[in-house]
């Protein structure tokens, strides 16, 4: 039976079509997503979340190629922040309520996120991004995902040899 969740249910509620892929169900890196998937990591976006250097201020959602990092300078510049931050996975988890592994844009919508997703997304149709919980990927459509969310679009992303920022 698959996995049904608020994520679901809004895609659903909204007539987008997705597919949503049960994977196992422990923190597992975009690019041990994109193997399990037999898909390529670039297609398999990482949501980072960031801060900006203000108190008080709502994180930031930046979802890039699991083949990336963030890079912070290209994120701040963006969002006309002299520089950003990562918090820690705990202060990740904190502020949105979700387990790393299984932070989505699309669990958080309406919560005050604002969400930049690197420009390299508009070279695919589909996207994979998390479910909303761990176990849970959903493949859509790139404008889909970028309505939905009011995503800004931007190039953040670097190239990384690494797979460890939390997600």
């Amino acid at each position: 039976m698959p996995i049904v969740n608020n994520v679901t249910r809004l895609l659903d509620s909204k007539k987008i079509p997705y597919t949503a892929f049960e994977l196992p169900p422990e923190k597992l890196s975009a690019r041990e997503t994109a193997r399990l998937l037999q898909v390529p990591a670039q297609r398999v976006f990482k949501t980072i979340v960031t801060l900006r250097p203000s108190p008080g201020s709502r994180p930031v959602l930046a979802l890039i190629p699991g083949n990336c990092q963030v890079d912070l300078k290209a994120l701040a510049s963006a969002l006309g922040e002299k520089k950003m931050r990562l918090p820690t996975q705990r202060e990740a988890e904190q502020l949105t309520g979700l387990q790393a592994g299984g932070i989505s844009p699309l669990a958080l919508i309406n919560r005050g996120f604002s969400v930049i997703i690197d420009r390299s997304a508009l070279d695919e149709d589909l996207i994979h991004v998390s479910g909303g919980q761990r176990g849970l990927n959903i493949r859509l459509p790139v404008q889909a995902l970028i309505q939905l969310t009011q995503a800004k679009i931007a190039a953040i992303a670097a190239p990384s040899e690494k797979d460890d920022e939390q997600e």
